[in-house]
């Protein structure tokens, strides 16, 4: 790996590391505010959707709030979001994503382990209990897209296919919002 490439990945593991999401299920308010990081001062976001996000219905789920960030020079990754409401009496699960705007898209989660936050790869997917909603959000569980073939510019969008365990698949195209997600 040549030193750019290092260098870029490490800039934008940070940047991901300073943006923030939350599993929320309708039932439980438990996780209304992550730990706070001793020595650092963070705003939250909460990664509420932007006007214009893209949105579907999949069987018993509901997808809204679809959306990417614009990618900061150099930044060779982008992040991406999303809402999914599981309306039916059986579990389901996001088990992959793939976009043509990217090599390979990843879910991944973010969480504190005592008073560092780490990022990890969910390689079994992300579960949508019945009658709960899943946020995909910056600072938690979110889409990481690698390999960009064109760094996401706001304004543009981006095409993906959400994979389920039960539901199928289904096309989405995201929205590219501000790289602060305004």
């Amino acid at each position: 790996m040549n030193r750019r490439y290092a260098a870029a990945t490490l800039i934008s593991i940070a940047v991901f590391s300073l943006s923030a999401a939350t599993v929320v299920a309708q039932e439980s308010n438990s996780m209304k505010a992550m730990p706070a990081m001793k020595g650092m001062s963070m705003q939250m976001d909460a990664g509420k959707a932007p006007t214009g996000s893209a949105a579907a219905k999949l069987g018993d789920l509901d997808i809204s709030g679809g959306y990417v960030r614009a990618m900061l020079p150099g930044q060779p990754v982008g992040g991406g979001y999303i809402t999914i409401h599981n309306g039916g009496s059986s579990d389901d699960k996001l088990t992959s994503v793939t976009s043509s705007a990217a090599g390979k898209v990843e879910l991944h989660e973010m969480k504190m382990e005592g008073e560092v936050m780490k990022m990890r790869e969910l390689k079994d997917g992300v579960a949508i209990p019945a009658g709960a909603t899943v946020t995909l959000s910056p600072n938690s569980l979110h889409m990481m897209f690698t390999h960009v073939k064109t760094p996401f510019k706001q304004g543009a969008s981006v095409p993906v296919m959400l994979m389920f365990e039960k539901a199928g698949m289904v096309d989405l195209t995201l929205p590219v919002t501000s790289p602060q997600g305004n």
